[in-house]
């Protein structure tokens, strides 16, 4: 089976998130782009209208080892919800995507970071933690073993021990996004009605029409449109087919 087989296995929005992680990273690493285009600086973005930034800043990854947990964290957090909790909805994932970043940039504003990666990699591992099922363990470098829905806050203590309070700052941004997702798509469901895609992005994406035929998604997805009901029968006794009485 070909490599490019291999990709298409991988859903549509996973693929897109894990693959700009790598377009916008590995130029940066071998110094083709330098960082500071890649950046996140407000002014840039409102003045001169440098648009682009405010992309890339969520697709600057760690040097070395870093970089590859990166990546592996990415696409286990991100095809964990879009497989199965939006399973057939990836437009609706990917605007959901699309909000918890804009709120992720909005909440640090006032910190005025320049690279935005770990918070939402913080946002998803949340949603995805709190999602599991009850009573699900994780390890953490195979070293402790400890319920899943604790992972976010040992990436916020790690966070605050090798960078420091800012570092841990932009995390803790990323779980508060992740929370509010949570609750209030999952949980609560107070803002389940910003949670569906727009019609455009629907269609963009193949999951609008009304023919009945599956709609291809990408990555081996397929999305059914449901069937049409038949009319009610009236009710009463089942009779089944006529026969001739003899006399």
């Amino acid at each position: 089976m070909s490599f490019v087989e291999e990709l298409r296995k991988i859903p549509p929005v996973t693929r897109f998130l894990c693959g700009s992680l790598l377009s916008v990273s590995l130029p940066m690493m071998i110094q083709l782009v330098s960082p500071y285009k890649l950046l996140f600086v407000r002014e840039l973005v409102t003045q001169r209208y440098e648009i682009w930034r405010a992309f890339t800043t969520f697709f600057i990854g760690g040097s070395g080892i870093n970089f590859i947990f990166d990546v592996a964290m990415l696409y286990r957090n991100s095809d964990e919800l879009e497989s199965k909790h939006f399973e057939g909805r990836s437009a609706d994932y990917a605007w959901q995507v699309l909000l918890a970043s804009l709120s992720i940039l909005g909440f640090n504003l006032p910190l005025r970071t320049f690279v935005h990666t770990r918070a939402l990699l913080i946002a998803l591992t949340y949603v995805s933690s709190m999602l599991a099922p009850a009573g699900s363990q994780t390890s953490f470098w195979g070293l402790i073993t400890f319920p899943v829905k604790y992972l976010p806050y040992a990436f916020i203590a790690m966070d605050f021990l090798m960078g420091g309070p800012q570092a841990a700052a932009v995390s803790i941004s990323g779980a508060v996004v992740g929370h509010l997702w949570w609750w209030g798509v999952w949980d609560n469901g107070v803002l389940r009605g910003w949670a569906s895609a727009p019609r455009f992005l629907r269609s963009l994406m193949g999951e609008e029409g009304g023919d009945g035929r599956p709609r291809n998604l990408g990555g081996g997805v397929y999305a059914v449109p449901p069937r049409r009901e038949e009319p009610a029968r009236p009710a009463g006794r089942n009779w089944g087919p006529g026969r001739r009485l003899d006399s």
